[in-house]
């Protein structure tokens, strides 16, 4: 009955989908932290779910991988049944993905011909950016020129000058690396030998600003991003074969300072 209850939803059928419900039916947000949430009604989750039909469109309500419902048969609260689902669909207005596991928790009556409660499991900072998607928001400010500028530029230049030291020097101590052709995250011990094998046999000829670099200073969740591109003009002792390399560094700044975090961009295999 639960399943038939989710192949109704996603179907759009929402008569049949009601009519699984009791009269009196509840649903409840199980992580509130409001202790004297009621719940909402029958109406309320018809609505819900003509809300979806109408405005979401690939919507699926699928088993999450590798799991099954259970159903439990309780002596004191009646029979249950647990369903772990993915709740997947496109907002047909603003384009914004909801891809999300969903527990939940079905109450049914003693006939258990209907459900008559469901206790309800998500991630609500999912239905959050759904609904900050449906008006414009600035999110703080872009920067031609800053300080956080120069530190990228001055480590920049250290590094294509071999002083790898000072390069370094603008870094957190604790700082990751992550590197588009690594399948793991480094810190500066592992970069440092990484770079050091990587350019064995290879020269930095010279280092170039492709473009310009952009300074973000985010509101949300107070980020301080440098985004910078790069032409790194290589060559190879063994044949004097020269390359140029593109990458993008994005760089994320502590409240000191400090590169905290880099993001490098490139592709590996022009040196081989």
């Amino acid at each position: 009955m639960v399943e038939s209850f989710h192949k109704a939803f996603v179907d759009g059928d929402i008569e049949k989908a009601a009519s699984f419900l009791s009269e009196d039916f509840r649903i409840y947000n199980s992580l509130t932290m409001n202790k004297d949430s009621k719940g909402w009604g029958k109406a309320a989750i018809i609505a819900n779910m003509t809300s979806w039909k109408n405005n979401w469109e690939y919507l699926s309500f699928e088993r999450s991988e590798g799991s099954y419902p259970d159903a439990l048969e309780y002596d004191k609260s009646g029979n249950w049944v647990f369903s772990w689902n993915h709740l997947y669909a496109i907002n047909k207005t603003t384009g914004v993905k909801f891809d999300s596991p969903i527990l939940r928790g079905y109450v049914l009556n003693e006939s258990n011909s209907k459900i008559t409660r469901i206790h309800e499991y998500n991630n609500s900072s999912n239905f959050s950016m759904v609904n900050d998607s449906f008006y414009e928001r600035k999110n703080g400010t872009i920067y031609i020129n800053h300080e956080h500028i120069n530190t990228v530029r001055k480590l920049q230049y250290a590094f294509a000058n071999g002083d790898v030291d000072k390069a370094f020097s603008f870094f957190h101590e604790n700082a990751v690396f992550i590197d588009i052709n690594e399948s793991k995250n480094m810190n500066q011990d592992e970069i440092k030998a990484r770079d050091a094998k990587m350019l064995a046999g290879w020269a930095i000829d010279g280092l170039d600003e492709s473009g310009y670099p952009d300074y973000l200073e985010y509101d949300w969740q107070d980020s301080k991003t440098v985004q910078s591109w790069w032409r790194f003009r290589m060559s190879r002792s063994s044949d004097g074969k020269k390359v140029v390399i593109p990458v993008l560094f994005i760089d994320d700044f502590d409240n000191d300072g400090k590169i905290i975090r880099r993001n490098a961009y490139w592709n590996a295999s022009l040196l081989k």
